[in-house]
C-alpha cells in the first residue's frame, strides 16, 4: 500500500497497541493511529513545528529516520534469567514476574510515535513513547514520553490529554514499569491530571551542532 509521494503507509508499530478507550473518546471523525512513513505528506512535521524547531527535512531524510526508528529495538531473544525465587514476589518498581515481562516486552520495538488525524486525514496531533531497556529492576523497561504537540487550530479539544492517555496505554501494554516526561511548571497541572507526579529536577546539557550534518537543535 502506498500514499502520496509513493511512500508506503505501513505503520511504525502494531495498531493493536492503540487504546480503544482513547479512540472512542476522540471527536467524531477523528482517529488515533501509529505513525506511517507516508505521513511526511500528511502534515506531521507541521504539527511538530508548533512545539519546536524542526528544520528543512527532505523526504529522503525523513524515510531514513523512519526506517531507523522502525528497526531500532527489534525483537530481542527471550530473556534467559529465571523468574523471582519467591512466587509472587514483586520489586517495588520493577516487573514482578520475569516470564510475564518477557511476554509483554518481546516483539516490540523502541519507538512508538502516534498521530491523531481529523476527518480529512490531516494530522492534528502527535506524541512519542521511547522505550528504554535497562539492566536494573530485573531487566525492567521505562517509557519516555516526548514531543507532545497539537495543531494550534485544534487546541481546546482535549487532544493533548488523549495523546498522553494513548501513550500511557502503550507503555503499560509493552511492559514498562513506569513512564517519565519533562514539562514546564506551567504544564505541571495538566500532567498531574493525567496521573503523573513531580519526581525530581530536569537538567540538560546542549551540544553545538555541526552545520555539515544537517541536524537542527532538539
Amino acid at each position: 500500500m502506498t500514499s502520496n509521494g509513493n511512500l508506503p503507509a505501513a505503520p511504525l508499530f502494531s495498531a493493536t497497541l492503540i487504546s480503544p478507550e482513547v479512540q472512542s473518546a476522540l471527536p467524531e471523525g477523528y482517529k488515533v493511529r501509529p505513525l506511517q512513513k507516508s505521513d511526511y505528506h500528511a502534515g506531521f512535521l507541521d504539527v511538530l513545528r508548533v512545539l519546536t524547531q524542526v528544520g528543512d527535512i527532505s523526504e529522503e531524510r525523513w524515510a531514513e529516520r523512519y526506517e531507523w526508528m522502525a528497526n531500532m529495538g527489534a525483537p530481542a531473544p527471550s530473556l534467559s534469567s529465571p523468574a523471582p525465587t519467591s512466587p509472587g514476589a514483586a520489586s517495588p518498581t520493577g516487573p514482578s514476574d520475569a516470564k510475564q515481562f518477557t511476554r509483554k516486552s518481546s516483539g516490540h520495538g523502541s519507538y512508538f510515535v502516534i498521530v491523531i488525524i481529523n476527518e480529512t486525514d490531516k494530522i492534528v496531533g502527535t506524541g512519542t513513547l521511547v522505550v528504554e531497556r535497562k539492566f536494573i529492576h530485573d531487566l525492567g523497561i521505562v517509557g519516555h514520553i516526548e514531543d507532545i504537540a497539537v495543531a494550534k487550530d485544534q487546541q481546546g479539544k482535549k487532544l493533548g490529554l488523549r495523546i498522553i492517555n494513548a501513550l500511557d496505554y502503550i507503555a503499560s501494554e509493552v511492559g514498562c514499569y513506569k513512564s517519565i516526561l519533562d514539562c514546564s511548571e506551567a504544564n505541571e497541572g495538566f500532567y498531574k491530571k493525567c496521573g503523573f507526579k513531580r519526581a525530581g529536577l530536569e537538567m540538560a546539557h546542549y551540544y553545538e551542532q555541526k552545520p555539515s550534518d544537517g541536524a537542527g537543535a532538539a
